[in-house]
């Protein structure tokens, strides 16, 4: 009898646990989990597996146990290239050709287009659940009665929270949403470590058999420079050398490391660019500048970490794809053109459950007027500052340019790409050009989802990107080139050249009548003898100038690019 009812149980115990959702297939078999986290305006050369002296070891773990992209590329600005990340396109055909205001032709109506899909909407019909922390900034933001059509859950995200918009400050940014809702920050809030959480809070709530796609969009180190005391005081005395010496040691680890050719030179330091010597002006405060932005870089990776302790906690480390990037280059913005500042007996204090709708607060939350620049010392709440030319320079080590232009220190990322049951070449340097393009492809491939064809009614554009899984296999990639426009800048990249032109104010204004950019407008690169731009060989091959500004024109009219507003 004893052994008759024992014999019962055990069978209703193995149905259980054959019934139990938890129960997941083997991992070498199972559908992957994906993350994409993305850093916002960071220099090519910053983090520590790229050749910075800023301390990042949860990423350099990532890329030593995964793959290092060397010739990665976004858009060179914060909303297209979000807009191309989430769609698979160039930034004209997801709409979003500049930034979020609407210039009046559909590539650049500022707001995502409706024959663009994302790849929440994508993933989400092949079964994948999808999750949302951090910045959005693909659609305008409006304070009161907002148009929500383009907001994360009405574009394929199960659960959001962060910023619709853009820049603000990172104790109390504007724009803060949870689900469908603004929201105002919680007391102690810190972007970076709030949107850390909430990531980490969806890993861990999710428990169902399928697979899930988890879009971390930091908000750091984008100015303003921002970050806890502690965090700051740990490089308190690293920058004190100056920005010339820092830029050179880069350089030299980047050699060694092989991120750098041995024929490659590094560019000079930028016109806009004091030598560093005693006597710079406001020294303490420059520093403090570069002490801030590489602290705020540190709390980022240090969340990082946190996300990865979150999978290796479930059992999902090894088959979960974790892909990190960053949104353009090295910003070298002031911030001068922030004005029509109130005076500060004239700024009110926020109630604490008080919506914050400036990018620029004026009063911080404990009532403290915040100061532009050079009134403050970056770090704290009270303080609006960015680091300019003098230190964007050297993030973007070696190469020309900054966020804004598609010169290589504009569009050159780092991607890691981190997925132990798939990826084997652990700590290798991968080097065929690819794009943000690619990401969604990759995706797709991945979770064995289809690309559609048709989305809520409305014809979508044909997927752009390719699949980067040949390249994670050390494989080429079967594509002619990439492109590029921002604000008249031009770009395309085949094979080892790169055709590149940056706009001028005499050309600025032919943009809907043009058909074929001059020759002189022009400069031509061999990529693989001279990644960082330093010797034009126009001259030398116009046939070559004259076949890609050619491609460069059929590609921008198909694509939207042209005609361009103004």
């Amino acid at each position: 009898m004893k052994s008759s009812i024992f014999s019962i149980l055990f069978s209703i115990l193995i149905f259980i646990a054959c019934q139990n959702p938890s129960a997941k297939e083997s991992p070498a078999n199972a559908r992957p989990n994906i993350i994409l986290i993305m850093g916002d305006d960071m220099g090519y050369s910053d983090l520590g597996c790229y050749g910075g002296e800023i301390r990042t070891p949860n990423l350099d773990k990532l890329a030593a146990n995964g793959l290092r992209f060397t010739n990665f590329y976004n858009t060179a600005r914060c909303c297209p290239t979000r807009a191309s990340l989430m769609t698979g396109l160039y930034p004209q055909q997801a709409g979003v050709g500049h930034m979020v205001n609407d210039r009046g032709t559909p590539a650049y109506q500022g707001d995502l287009s409706a024959n663009a899909v994302t790849i929440g909407e994508a993933l989400k019909p092949a079964g994948y659940s999808t999750y949302l922390s951090g910045k959005w900034h693909i659609t305008p933001y409006v304070v009161d009665n907002p148009d929500k059509k383009n907001w994360p859950r009405q574009r394929g995200f199960d659960k959001f929270f962060g910023m619709i918009s853009g820049a603000g400050s990172l104790y109390d940014p504007r724009s803060l949403c949870k689900d469908n809702e603004y929201v105002a920050p919680r007391e102690g809030f810190y972007s970076t470590t709030d949107f850390t959480n909430y990531a980490i809070q969806c890993i861990e709530e999710h428990q169902m058999e399928n697979p899930y796609f988890l879009y971390v969009s930091y908000q750091s180190p984008h100015w303003p420079l921002q970050a806890p005391a502690e965090a700051i005081a740990k490089y308190k005395g690293q920058y004190d050398k100056g920005w010339d010496a820092v830029r050179k040691e880069r350089f030299e680890r980047m050699k060694k490391m092989g991120l750098v050719e041995s024929g490659w030179e590094m560019t000079p330091r930028d016109a806009f660019v004091e030598p560093w010597s005693e006597n710079i002006p406001d020294k303490e405060w420059e520093l403090a500048n570069m002490e801030t932005y590489a602290a705020m870089t540190t709390v980022m990776d240090e969340g990082i970490g946190q996300i990865v302790k979150a999978l290796e906690a479930k059992g999902e480390l090894d088959n979960t794809l974790i892909l990190f990037l960053q949104d353009n280059g090295a910003c070298a913005e002031d911030l001068s053109w922030i004005k029509n500042r109130p005076d500060e007996k004239d700024r009110v204090t926020l109630k604490p459950n008080e919506l914050q709708t400036e990018m620029v607060p004026f009063m911080t939350r404990d009532g403290k007027p915040v100061r532009l620049m050079k009134g403050a010392m970056p770090g704290p709440p009270e303080s609006y500052t960015a680091y300019g030319y003098n230190w964007a320079n050297v993030s973007n080590t070696p190469f020309r340019e900054y966020k804004h232009w598609v010169h290589e220190g504009g569009i050159s990322t780092p991607l890691i790409a981190h997925w132990p049951t798939k990826i084997k070449d652990n700590g290798a340097f991968r080097a065929e050009p690819s794009h943000l393009i690619d990401i969604m492809a990759t995706c797709l491939d991945i979770a064995g989802a289809t690309y559609p064809r048709t989305y809520n009614g409305n014809e979508i554009t044909a997927l752009a990107g390719k699949s980067l899984l040949p390249v994670f296999a050390n494989k080429k990639l079967d594509r002619k080139a990439i492109y590029w426009e921002h604000e008249g800048n031009r770009a395309v990249r085949m094979g080892k050249w790169k055709l590149v032109s940056k706009v001028s104010k005499k050309d600025a204004f032919v943009w809907d009548k043009i058909e074929v950019l001059p020759i002189e407008n022009w400069e031509l690169f061999d990529m693989e003898k001279d990644r960082t731009e330093m010797h034009n060989i126009a001259a030398e091959y116009p046939e070559k100038v004259k076949e890609m500004a050619q491609m460069w024109m059929d590609w921008a009219k198909e694509a939207g690019a042209l005609p361009r507003p103004l």
